[in-house]
């Protein structure tokens, strides 16, 4: 099931103010809604447009009005006016603002960022560490152990390598089947936590594989998007039983960490282009375990 089906704007992931308006805005996976409300006075070539520039706003926005009434103008001259209940659809160029001695309240789902200058929030692209990691032949393993035994043992695993998320700073992004997806701030911190995690998977008779790759990500609203993912998710896929694989550039960033690596060659990915150099954790110093 998805992480949220349903989010309240009474309670927003985030709030966009300027003056004479402001937007609630809630983040549903790839989908961003606002609860916008535009005060008497409002016009966005005053308001906004010193902020985030350009003459007329290049947003596309659709929505719905809910009270009040929204103007719209564009460059040819020509005028929108939408009330209650009404549906819009404006393509980017135009001038938008509050008509009457009535705020205009909207909800929307497309232009917010847009509209808004695409400022910092909910979708900004971050430098991320990524980790990766499955386990090995759960397939068979659940097979023989039968439904409710495996349910169990999968139960404790992810609960042990949470734990070892927390301990080392990591945040978990997603399970992913008998695998998850963990961000960190760092290569050498991810490096540890996949080692730890790797210990306690023995601990209870698993393997893992693990990847971890540092790269450039999307951030929409708890998850994380973009090509890095897809490299880690394949970097992990090229690892064996009880590797971590890592990529050049993560091992150039570790390598100061005291961690050591074994080189592994270069390998062909699956879906991405070129060759990719890849090394695997080789062992971690006693005094870096705890």
């Amino acid at each position: 099931m998805p992480d949220s089906l349903a989010k309240n704007l009474a309670t927003p992931d985030e709030v966009i103010e300027f003056p004479g308006v402001r937007a609630h805005l809630v983040d549903l996976g790839d989908l961003t809604v606002g609860y916008i409300v535009t005060e008497v006075g409002f016009r966005w070539s005053t308001h906004v447009r010193p902020t985030v520039g350009g003459e007329w706003c290049q947003a596309r926005h659709v929505g719905v009005v809910l009270s009040g009434r929204l103007g719209i103008e564009f460059p040819d001259g020509s005028t929108l006016e939408c009330g209650p209940n009404e549906v819009f659809d404006i393509p980017p160029g135009h001038d938008g603002w509050t008509v009457g001695d009535e705020p205009c309240i909207q909800i929307e789902w497309t232009g917010l960022r847009a509209f808004a200058g695409f400022p910092t929030g909910i979708h900004s692209r971050i430098l991320a560490t990524l980790l990766f990691t499955d386990l090995v032949d759960s397939t068979t393993i659940a097979a023989e152990l039968g439904d409710a035994r495996w349910r169990e043992l999968l139960s404790n695993h992810f609960e042990a390598a949470r734990a070892e998320l927390e301990r080392y700073g990591g945040r978990e992004v997603t399970t992913t089947g008998d695998g998850m997806l963990a961000t960190f701030d760092g290569p050498a911190r991810a490096l540890h936590s996949a080692a730890a995690i790797r210990r306690t998977a023995t601990g209870h008779g698993l393997q893992i594989r693990a990847g971890v790759h540092v790269g450039e990500v999307e951030l929409v609203g708890d998850d994380v998007r973009g090509v890095a993912v897809h490299e880690a998710a394949r970097i992990m896929a090229a690892a064996g039983p009880g590797e971590i694989l890592v990529s050049d550039m993560t091992r150039a960033l570790a390598g100061a960490s005291g961690l050591a690596f074994e080189d592994r060659g270069t390998h062909t990915l699956k879906g991405l282009e070129g060759e990719w150099r890849l090394a695997a954790l080789a062992s971690e110093p006693e005094r870096l375990r705890s």
